[in-house]
């Protein structure tokens, strides 16, 4: 994807940037395949605010994706490249031979027309999914399942990929783009090759406005608080944080801190990530 620079006709138009969007080709999505979202502000079931600086945003409807890839054996063959605006990458309507059409996350370099399959049977190819015990070491794999049958949950994002490093016994060694390398069960499914969009981390927004259409609200430095609302806050002038380590607003570790206590799970971590 090709980057698009804006002419500085304004101050917010100074420094954007843009996609060209050169490899959608269908502006409308599937209606069969669309669900109604209902905006939560980044609030919980009780109403009660959990993630703060939420809100607002343009009206959005939910493109139904195929994390599964379950429809084993039949040959799909790709009838458009979408944008999907719940995600960074862009997605791909598949049509396969009985007749259904689903939602894929579009792999880099896969086109209308080329043909896509999964299943243990399928071809080591750009859009195939297949279990990893079927794949070979080397392989640059994404949509990566952690248990088998739930769907893909890991590397998802624009742009990113995992490489499969070793398999030993029932388990394979899979390096996932923060670094980190883990054990995943050979039963789950991958897809082969990386997520579409490579270019997204490279768009500069340019104003305040535009981050606004993405449902994401203002956040105000501590630095800049009263040290009642913040422990950074308060100080004559510009003063520094004045401790070991940055803290949240309550007083916990941020900024780098690893937080990450999973007793249940750390035994499939081989090393830890950068971004861990």
């Amino acid at each position: 994807m090709a980057i698009k620079i804006y002419r500085p006709t304004s101050a917010g138009r100074r420094n954007m940037t843009g996609a060209t969007f050169q490899e959608i080709t269908r502006r409308e999505p599937e209606r069969s395949l669309l669900a109604p979202i209902t905006k939560k502000a980044g609030r919980n079931n009780q109403g009660v605010v959990t993630t703060r600086h939420r809100g607002g945003g343009h009206k959005r409807r939910y493109r139904i994706i195929d994390f599964r890839r379950d429809n084993h054996g039949i040959r799909g063959r790709i009838e458009s490249v979408e944008y999907d605006p719940n995600r960074s990458a862009f997605i791909a309507l598949v049509i396969y031979d009985n007749g259904e059409r689903r939602y894929i996350l579009a792999p880099e370099g896969l086109k209308v027309k080329d043909t896509v399959v999964s299943g243990p049977d399928a071809d080591i190819r750009v859009g195939n999914a297949l279990p990893i015990r079927n794949i070979p070491l080397g392989t640059v794999i994404h949509n990566i399942e952690l248990y088998p049958g739930r769907g893909g949950q890991l590397v998802r994002s624009a742009g990113l990929s995992a490489q499969l490093l070793a398999k030993e016994g029932t388990m394979a060694q899979v390096r996932l783009p923060s670094g980190e390398v883990r054990y995943i069960d050979m039963n789950c499914m991958a897809t082969v090759g990386s997520v579409s969009n490579p270019d997204h981390a490279n768009i500069n927004l340019g104003k305040a406005g535009r981050k606004r259409w993405l449902g994401i609200r203002p956040s105000t430095r501590g630095i800049a608080m009263d040290p009642g609302a913040h422990p950074h806050g308060g100080g004559e002038g510009r003063s520094p944080v004045g401790m070991k380590a940055p803290k949240t607003p309550w007083g916990k570790p941020a900024l780098g801190k690893k937080t990450r206590r999973n007793k249940r799970t750390s035994k499939f971590i081989v090393r830890r990530g950068g971004k861990a």
